[in-house]
Protein backbone atom coordinates (compact mmCIF):
# COMPACT_ATOMS: atom_id res chain seq x y z
CA UNK A 1 0.00 0.00 0.00
CA UNK A 2 1.34 3.42 -0.97
CA UNK A 3 2.02 5.90 1.83
CA UNK A 4 1.02 9.35 0.57
CA UNK A 5 1.44 12.54 2.58
CA UNK A 6 -1.08 15.29 1.85
CA UNK A 7 0.48 18.75 2.04
CA UNK A 8 -2.18 21.50 2.10
CA UNK A 9 -1.49 24.61 0.04
CA UNK A 10 -3.39 27.81 -0.77
CA UNK A 11 -7.09 27.61 0.11
CA UNK A 12 -7.92 24.12 -1.09
CA UNK A 13 -4.97 22.52 -2.93
CA UNK A 14 -3.26 19.30 -1.98
CA UNK A 15 0.36 18.65 -2.87
CA UNK A 16 1.31 14.98 -2.54
CA UNK A 17 4.56 13.45 -1.32
CA UNK A 18 5.25 9.73 -1.48
CA UNK A 19 8.17 7.29 -1.35
CA UNK A 20 9.42 5.40 -4.39
CA UNK A 21 10.56 1.78 -4.18
CA UNK A 22 14.22 2.74 -4.38
CA UNK A 23 13.99 5.01 -1.35
CA UNK A 24 13.74 8.41 -3.05
CA UNK A 25 10.74 10.67 -2.47
CA UNK A 26 8.50 12.28 -5.06
CA UNK A 27 6.19 15.29 -5.00
CA UNK A 28 3.13 15.80 -7.18
CA UNK A 29 1.98 19.26 -8.36
CA UNK A 30 3.84 21.59 -5.98
CA UNK A 31 2.06 24.87 -6.60
CA UNK A 32 3.86 26.40 -3.62
CA UNK A 33 7.36 25.46 -2.49
CA UNK A 34 7.09 26.66 1.12
CA UNK A 35 4.78 23.98 2.54
CA UNK A 36 6.76 21.29 0.72
CA UNK A 37 10.05 22.56 2.16
CA UNK A 38 8.48 22.72 5.63
CA UNK A 39 7.16 19.17 5.29
CA UNK A 40 10.49 17.68 4.29
CA UNK A 41 12.40 19.64 6.90
CA UNK A 42 10.11 18.18 9.56
CA UNK A 43 10.56 14.64 8.26
CA UNK A 44 14.30 14.90 7.69
CA UNK A 45 13.96 13.79 4.07
CA UNK A 46 14.20 15.51 0.72
CA UNK A 47 12.29 15.16 -2.56
CA UNK A 48 14.14 13.87 -5.61
CA UNK A 49 11.38 13.92 -8.25
CA UNK A 50 8.51 16.26 -9.12
CA UNK A 51 5.54 14.99 -11.11
CA UNK A 52 3.47 17.66 -12.88
CA UNK A 53 -0.02 16.92 -14.20
CA UNK A 54 -0.67 20.21 -16.01
CA UNK A 55 0.55 23.76 -16.40
CA UNK A 56 -1.71 25.79 -14.08
CA UNK A 57 0.34 27.83 -11.65
CA UNK A 58 -1.28 26.39 -8.53
CA UNK A 59 0.25 23.06 -9.63
CA UNK A 60 3.69 24.14 -10.86
CA UNK A 61 4.46 27.41 -9.05
CA UNK A 62 6.91 25.90 -6.56
CA UNK A 63 8.66 23.45 -8.87
CA UNK A 64 11.66 25.58 -9.82
CA UNK A 65 12.36 26.59 -6.23
CA UNK A 66 12.25 22.95 -5.16
CA UNK A 67 14.58 21.99 -8.00
CA UNK A 68 17.07 24.66 -6.94
CA UNK A 69 16.92 23.69 -3.28
CA UNK A 70 16.89 19.89 -3.56
CA UNK A 71 18.09 19.11 -7.08
CA UNK A 72 14.77 17.52 -8.02
CA UNK A 73 14.16 16.13 -11.48
CA UNK A 74 10.93 17.43 -13.01
CA UNK A 75 8.63 15.08 -14.91
CA UNK A 76 5.88 16.35 -17.22
CA UNK A 77 4.10 15.97 -20.51
CA UNK A 78 6.27 16.53 -23.58
CA UNK A 79 3.31 18.00 -25.47
CA UNK A 80 2.88 20.71 -22.83
CA UNK A 81 6.57 21.37 -22.21
CA UNK A 82 6.35 24.96 -23.43
CA UNK A 83 4.03 25.81 -20.52
CA UNK A 84 5.86 23.83 -17.84
CA UNK A 85 9.17 24.36 -16.05
CA UNK A 86 12.07 22.84 -17.99
CA UNK A 87 11.53 19.09 -17.96
CA UNK A 88 14.23 16.63 -16.97
CA UNK A 89 12.00 13.72 -17.95
CA UNK A 90 9.45 14.35 -20.72
CA UNK A 91 6.69 11.75 -21.00
CA UNK A 92 3.87 10.99 -23.40
CA UNK A 93 0.49 9.30 -23.29
CA UNK A 94 0.86 5.55 -22.85
CA UNK A 95 4.43 5.70 -21.55
CA UNK A 96 5.34 3.16 -18.89
CA UNK A 97 8.30 4.52 -17.02
CA UNK A 98 10.42 3.41 -14.08
CA UNK A 99 11.21 6.11 -11.53
CA UNK A 100 13.55 4.87 -8.81
CA UNK A 101 12.12 1.37 -9.05
CA UNK A 102 8.47 2.44 -9.16
CA UNK A 103 6.41 1.70 -12.26
CA UNK A 104 4.42 4.69 -13.48
CA UNK A 105 1.93 4.65 -16.36
CA UNK A 106 1.17 7.96 -18.07
CA UNK A 107 -2.44 8.60 -19.09
CA UNK A 108 -3.36 11.67 -21.14
CA UNK A 109 -6.61 13.25 -19.95
CA UNK A 110 -7.46 16.28 -22.04
CA UNK A 111 -10.39 18.38 -20.88
CA UNK A 112 -9.47 20.61 -17.96
CA UNK A 113 -6.47 21.59 -20.07
CA UNK A 114 -5.04 20.27 -23.30
CA UNK A 115 -2.04 18.16 -22.39
CA UNK A 116 -3.18 17.23 -18.87
CA UNK A 117 -1.80 13.86 -17.75
CA UNK A 118 -2.39 11.48 -14.84
CA UNK A 119 0.18 9.22 -13.21
CA UNK A 120 -1.01 5.69 -12.48
CA UNK A 121 1.08 3.47 -10.20
CA UNK A 122 -0.30 0.00 -10.95
CA UNK A 123 1.67 -1.91 -8.34
CA UNK A 124 0.50 0.48 -5.60
CA UNK A 125 -3.06 0.72 -6.96
CA UNK A 126 -2.86 4.51 -6.86
CA UNK A 127 -3.33 7.33 -9.36
CA UNK A 128 -2.59 11.06 -9.20
CA UNK A 129 -5.23 12.75 -11.32
CA UNK A 130 -4.50 16.47 -10.93
CA UNK A 131 -7.66 18.37 -11.87
CA UNK A 132 -9.24 15.75 -14.13
CA UNK A 133 -11.30 13.97 -11.48
CA UNK A 134 -12.44 15.02 -8.01
CA UNK A 135 -14.49 13.35 -5.31
CA UNK A 136 -17.99 13.48 -6.84
CA UNK A 137 -16.72 15.96 -9.42
CA UNK A 138 -14.40 16.71 -12.33
CA UNK A 139 -12.35 19.65 -13.53
CA UNK A 140 -13.80 22.62 -15.35
CA UNK A 141 -13.31 22.65 -19.09
CA UNK A 142 -10.86 25.53 -19.45
CA UNK A 143 -9.32 24.35 -22.72
CA UNK A 144 -10.83 21.04 -23.78
CA UNK A 145 -14.29 20.05 -24.93
CA UNK A 146 -16.96 17.99 -23.20
CA UNK A 147 -16.22 15.20 -25.65
CA UNK A 148 -12.53 15.23 -24.73
CA UNK A 149 -13.19 15.22 -21.00
CA UNK A 150 -15.77 12.46 -21.33
CA UNK A 151 -13.25 10.35 -23.24
CA UNK A 152 -10.61 11.07 -20.59
CA UNK A 153 -12.93 10.00 -17.79
CA UNK A 154 -13.68 6.77 -19.63
CA UNK A 155 -9.95 6.00 -19.55
CA UNK A 156 -9.93 6.43 -15.77
CA UNK A 157 -13.20 4.55 -15.37
CA UNK A 158 -11.63 1.51 -17.04
CA UNK A 159 -8.95 1.17 -14.34
CA UNK A 160 -9.34 -1.29 -11.41
CA UNK A 161 -12.14 -0.39 -9.00
CA UNK A 162 -9.91 -0.61 -5.95
CA UNK A 163 -7.41 2.08 -6.94
CA UNK A 164 -6.93 5.09 -4.69
CA UNK A 165 -7.52 8.39 -6.47
CA UNK A 166 -5.48 11.40 -5.34
CA UNK A 167 -7.11 14.57 -6.64
CA UNK A 168 -5.53 17.95 -6.13
CA UNK A 169 -8.31 19.99 -4.52
CA UNK A 170 -10.60 19.78 -1.50
CA UNK A 171 -13.81 20.46 -3.43
CA UNK A 172 -15.76 17.53 -2.04
CA UNK A 173 -18.52 19.16 0.01
CA UNK A 174 -19.41 21.56 -2.80
CA UNK A 175 -19.31 18.71 -5.31
CA UNK A 176 -21.45 16.44 -3.14
CA UNK A 177 -23.96 19.24 -2.58
CA UNK A 178 -24.34 19.63 -6.34
CA UNK A 179 -24.43 15.87 -6.90
CA UNK A 180 -27.26 15.50 -4.38
CA UNK A 181 -29.22 18.25 -6.10
CA UNK A 182 -28.56 16.76 -9.55
CA UNK A 183 -29.19 13.11 -8.63
CA UNK A 184 -31.44 13.33 -5.53
CA UNK A 185 -32.36 9.64 -5.49
CA UNK A 186 -28.78 8.36 -5.40
CA UNK A 187 -28.27 6.84 -1.94
CA UNK A 188 -24.46 6.79 -2.27
CA UNK A 189 -24.49 10.55 -2.80
CA UNK A 190 -26.85 11.14 0.14
CA UNK A 191 -24.64 9.11 2.45
CA UNK A 192 -21.49 10.69 1.08
CA UNK A 193 -22.75 14.24 1.59
CA UNK A 194 -23.43 13.53 5.27
CA UNK A 195 -20.10 11.74 5.76
CA UNK A 196 -18.02 14.38 4.00
CA UNK A 197 -19.60 17.20 5.96
CA UNK A 198 -18.62 15.39 9.15
CA UNK A 199 -15.05 14.93 7.94
CA UNK A 200 -14.61 18.55 6.97
CA UNK A 201 -16.16 19.76 10.24
CA UNK A 202 -13.22 17.97 11.89
CA UNK A 203 -10.77 19.31 9.28
CA UNK A 204 -10.12 15.79 7.95
CA UNK A 205 -9.31 15.49 4.21
CA UNK A 206 -11.78 13.70 1.95
CA UNK A 207 -8.93 12.65 -0.36
CA UNK A 208 -8.12 10.01 -1.46
CA UNK A 209 -11.26 8.44 -2.85
CA UNK A 210 -11.62 5.10 -4.64
CA UNK A 211 -12.67 4.48 -8.19
CA UNK A 212 -15.35 2.13 -6.90
CA UNK A 213 -16.91 4.93 -4.84
CA UNK A 214 -16.73 7.40 -7.71
CA UNK A 215 -18.40 5.00 -10.14
CA UNK A 216 -21.36 4.85 -7.73
CA UNK A 217 -21.64 8.52 -6.81
CA UNK A 218 -19.86 10.83 -9.26
CA UNK A 219 -22.36 12.41 -11.71
CA UNK A 220 -19.63 12.77 -14.32
CA UNK A 221 -18.60 9.12 -14.17
CA UNK A 222 -22.26 8.09 -14.13
CA UNK A 223 -22.84 9.94 -17.42
CA UNK A 224 -23.35 7.39 -20.19
CA UNK A 225 -22.51 9.64 -23.15
CA UNK A 226 -20.62 12.80 -24.00
CA UNK A 227 -23.99 14.57 -24.25
CA UNK A 228 -25.10 13.57 -20.75
CA UNK A 229 -21.67 14.49 -19.43
CA UNK A 230 -21.95 17.92 -21.07
CA UNK A 231 -25.37 18.42 -19.48
CA UNK A 232 -24.00 17.56 -16.04
CA UNK A 233 -20.97 19.82 -16.52
CA UNK A 234 -23.19 22.72 -17.61
CA UNK A 235 -25.45 22.20 -14.62
CA UNK A 236 -22.47 22.19 -12.25
CA UNK A 237 -21.04 25.33 -13.83
CA UNK A 238 -24.36 27.11 -13.23
CA UNK A 239 -25.00 25.65 -9.77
Amino acid sequence: MLTVHLIPAFDDNYIFAFPLYGGAWAVVDPGDAAPVINHFQRTGRKPSYIFLTHHHNDHIGGAEELRKKFGCKIIGHADDAARLPALDIAVNDGDKIDIDGTKVNVIRTDGHTIGHICYYLPDQRSIFVGDTLFVMGCGRLFEGSAEQMYASLQKLKALPDDISIYCAHEYTVANATFAHDYLPDNEEIKNGLYFFNQLRADNIPTVPTSLRAEKLSNPFLLADSAESFAAARKAKDQF
